[in-house]
């Protein structure tokens, strides 16, 4: 049964992600708006298929920790889930991202046209600037900025040092830097084909003041995301 959800899940995901793609190209012709609407209903959808084919529910505690407007959210990222989730749950998300994405096809020129942060990690200290001016100038138009510290993906139970990003990040915009956990890792793994059932829970922690020194800004950061994860993992 896991087998054939998962092939089945995998077969829509894959079919819709590539209709969605190729329907949103005149969507480029027009204001950026429009094509977040867009992102929105895929990330719905998303979340449906895995509801109707695996089985999967998503609960969300902690909504009330978000606070309106411009924000900063740093989330452990263990699942393709993760990149989805924001989409239908913020007013206008703005990811930070490889820049090598940008070159996928069709697929990267969406992101350009949705103007997310891409980063390119082998610019070093350049790469920071510009991620920070970008991030700046989305930030002016009320987005969300979402960033995962760990810059990849990582399997439950792993840990990957923090960058310095999102305390980059955190100083130049001074806004509130929500932390996010979750257990999405055990219902998609990361390159897994596998989708399992269950629920899966994203928890949303109260936000690390503007202005917190970098040092305490980053070890509370790390110390609020990995305790939750734990907790979502042990049960």
């Amino acid at each position: 049964m896991l087998l054939l959800r998962s092939i089945l899940f995998n077969i829509a995901f894959f079919g819709a992600t590539t209709v969605l793609c190729l329907a949103s190209l005149p969507l480029m012709l027009v204001r950026r708006q429009a094509f977040m609407g867009m992102l929105a209903f895929y990330g719905r959808l998303v979340e449906g298929l895995l509801a109707t084919i695996c089985g999967l529910r998503v609960r969300v505690l902690g909504m009330e920790n978000l606070p309106p407007g411009a924000v900063l959210i740093a989330s452990k990222h263990q699942s393709a889930f993760d990149t989805v989730f924001w989409l239908s749950r913020l007013p206008d998300p703005c990811y930070v991202l490889k820049a090598e994405l940008l070159k996928i096809p069709v697929w990267g020129w969406l992101a350009r046209h949705s103007r997310m942060v891409a980063v390119d990690r082998s610019a070093g200290a350049s790469a920071l600037k510009q991620m920070v001016r970008d991030a700046e100038a989305a930030v002016a138009e009320g987005r969300q900025i979402v960033i995962f510290p760990e810059g990849t993906r990582t399997a439950p139970g792993e840990k990957l040092p923090y960058q310095p990003g999102v305390a980059a990040l955190a100083s130049a915009l001074k806004l509130p830097l929500v932390p996010v956990a979750t257990d999405s890792g055990l219902f998609w793994g990361k390159r897994a084909f596998a989708k399992r059932g269950g629920v899966l829970t994203v928890s949303i922690l109260p936000p690390i003041p503007p202005g917190t020194p970098r040092a305490a800004l980053m070890r509370g950061l790390e110390e609020a995301i990995e305790t939750e994860t734990a907790r979502l993992l042990n049960g």
